[in-house]
């Protein structure tokens, strides 16, 4: 039987962001940095690679690492980072996997005979007079390499604008030969930072970093993370070097801007910086995106939810789920994990990660440690949201929970919404179960728990009977 798809779509001790999509033969590789569970700063491990079937999208598989760290001759002592990467198939047909090390601003490339296997240093992209890209006077720092390859040109587009620093300009495109490293068109740019949205149309969602591109039908689409780094926003154009304009938000990883369920302004999840891209996966389209765990901004985890294009090549902001790949809602019966909630908070509302009396999602153990994820440090007034269900005949609920913590967890199909049940918890320091009659109404639901009382709660998973 195929397993269905949660969100994050990797198991809960893995931390892959900045995920890059694609489809090859008959199935999806997801590219990405690899971020340490407790790590101390962004992008700590060597890169890995994740597969899944396209027809079961709850089926990943570990591919193991497919590039070290120290491979680049820039990094022989592995003291650099490797930051969010990309991959594309060259017009020899081999994979190209661009990235940037944390402390140099030029682009290296390695390259593979297939799409997750050993990939070997390759060389860094340069001008035809070998001076690197990066290293020219006047070039601007190289980040956040994403590709485009049309035949033997391939689009490399790159960037990274804070506030305040007006030296950076925006995104920026680089066309490449067809050995994947020589420039035969020099930079030009493609999307305002926010020193230069003014008049543009990008306003206040002006390009800050992670650059991706996607062509659907003629349109060329530019994914990106804009200025206030919670959202992945695109813009549009016919060609892929020029004529963009702001299209709109993607996915926010703290749900602002969605006003369907909520206010707009208010945000559900604690976000932070984002990085991804879509991709077409039997005939749908998807966004993957990551989410912030532990309380800090470096142990990020993949997610995706599906998208609509619409006839006019518009794209509705889609809302953060529990559910994304699954192609619609999970099973209304059963136990589910804690990590799977798309939605936490409390009644302080945050939109950046962040926050001692905040709930976090975290596990037990090291980084590489197998053990499931769960929500820590319930304190009261938080609350986990679960999106969605397909409920018939829901009666029970159960929760597992440890922590000192006196006190009882309301059960609501919405936010803000009256308690259908109320589980009394007490204080433990192992995880029990504990249950109460819950009559969820039939149809697709949301499951919101929130505790109300003393101390402190942890939340490993709820059963649905």
């Amino acid at each position: 039987m195929k397993k269905q798809a949660f969100n994050p779509y990797l198991p809960s001790w893995e931390y892959i962001p900045d995920g890059e999509p694609y489809v090859f033969g008959d199935r999806v590789y997801v590219y990405g940095s690899h971020d340490f569970y407790n790590g101390y700063v962004f992008c700590m491990g060597d890169y890995v690679c994740w597969s899944a079937p396209i027809d079961d999208l709850g089926n990943w598989r570990y591919e193991g690492v497919i590039y070290p760290r120290n491979e680049d001759p820039l990094n022989q002592d592995g003291k650099m980072c490797l930051y969010a990467p990309d991959v594309t198939v060259g017009p020899d047909g081999r994979y190209y996997l661009y990235y940037v090390l944390d402390h140099v601003s030029v682009v290296s490339v390695a390259v593979c005979d297939e799409p997750a296997g050993q990939y070997e240093f390759y060389g860094y992209v340069h001008y035809e007079d070998g001076t690197r890209l990066g290293e020219k006077p006047g070039d601007e720092p190289q980040f956040d390499p994403g590709l485009l390859t049309e035949g033997e040109r391939t689009y490399l587009y790159t960037g990274f604008c804070g506030k305040g620093d007006r030296s950076r300009t925006g995104a920026m495109a680089t066309v490449l030969g067809p050995d994947m490293l020589t420039i035969v068109e020099a930079p030009v740019f493609v999307a305002p930072g926010c020193e230069y949205g003014e008049g543009t149309g990008f306003e206040g969602h002006e390009f800050f970093e992670a650059p991706s591109m996607r062509k659907v039908g003629d349109t060329y689409y530019l994914i990106y993370s804009s200025i206030v780094m919670h959202e992945l926003c695109y813009a549009v154009s016919k060609n892929p070097a020029k004529g963009f304009t702001y299209g709109g938000v993607l996915v926010s990883n703290c749900d602002l801007h969605i006003d369907t369920y909520k206010p707009a302004g208010l945000p559900v999840a604690y976000g932070a910086n984002n990085h991804g891209s879509m991709v077409e996966i039997g005939g749908k389209w998807y966004i993957f995106y990551h989410r912030h765990t532990n309380g800090t901004w470096y142990s990020r985890q993949g997610c995706a939810e599906k998208l609509e294009i619409l006839p006019d090549g518009r794209i509705p902001q889609v809302e953060i789920t529990s559910c994304g790949l699954n192609g619609g809602p999970l099973e209304g019966k059963g136990e589910y994990p804690a990590y799977i909630a798309c939605h936490l908070f409390t009644d302080r509302p945050s939109v950046y990660v962040g926050g001692e009396k905040f709930p976090r999602i975290m596990q037990d153990g090291k980084d590489g440690d197998e053990e499931p994820g769960y929500i820590a440090n319930m304190q009261d007034t938080a609350t986990a949201g679960f999106k969605y269900f397909e409920c018939h005949g829901v009666r029970k609920i159960k929760i597992k929970v440890r922590g000192y913590a006196n006190g009882e967890f309301e059960v609501k199909t919405s936010w803000d919404g009256e308690a259908l049940a109320v589980i009394r918890v007490k204080n433990s320091n192992v995880w029990e179960e504990y249950e109460a009659p819950a009559a969820i109404p039939d149809g697709k639901q949301a499951v919101y728990l929130t505790y109300r009382g003393n101390g402190n709660a942890s939340l490993l998973s709820f059963t649905l009977e």
